[in-house]
């Protein structure tokens, strides 16, 4: 994966535990967030699976987060001087993150389709135990990902499905 896309795994990450805190404790924060960043790594590798697609990324730019902001509830004020990395975000790879965090099947078939040394380690995705999900209790909620994951699913499932089909 291009290192071009570092700014938006960091954007989609931090998007991720903003709105969706993990529990409290150092330990906790920390695999909340390895589970938020192995999650927009994938879906990130997805969205945009080559270099040129990350140069037209940077080109077009990610669009943001003022439509998940206003979908969560979330207000940040005009005043707000810490909210450059909001630019950032990109809908659709927080979207599929939402996805893949509140189905870890999904999150499988998705991590087969990436090449491993795109994504890098996985495990806390793909195979949570109770750490995990004691960590990060409402980022692995499916009922609280939902608003955020139906934005985009069905073009993350199209996307799961035809590649499947072509490596079948």
């Amino acid at each position: 994966m291009s290192a071009d896309l570092t700014p938006v795994i960091a954007a989609g990450t931090r998007w991720l535990l903003t709105a969706f805190p993990p529990a409290p404790g150092a330990f906790s924060q920390a695999l909340a967030e390895a589970q938020a960043r192995q999650a927009v790594t994938v879906a990130a590798a997805l969205r945009y699976p080559t270099p040129l697609d990350a140069e037209l990324l940077h080109l077009l730019g990610p669009g943001g987060s003022a439509r998940l902001d206003w979908l969560t509830g979330a207000d940040h004020g005009a005043d707000d001087t810490e909210s450059g990395w909001r630019t950032w975000v990109d809908e659709t790879i927080v979207s599929w993150a939402a996805c893949l965090l509140a189905t870890p099947a999904l999150a499988v078939d998705a991590q087969h389709l990436v090449d491993h040394g795109q994504a890098g380690e996985t495990t806390r995705l793909t195979r949570p135990g109770d750490r995990e999900h004691d960590a990060a209790p409402l980022l692995r909620h499916p009922d609280l990902l939902e608003p955020v994951a139906a934005l985009h699913r069905a073009q993350l499932l199209n996307l799961l499905d035809n590649e499947n089909a072509a490596l079948g």
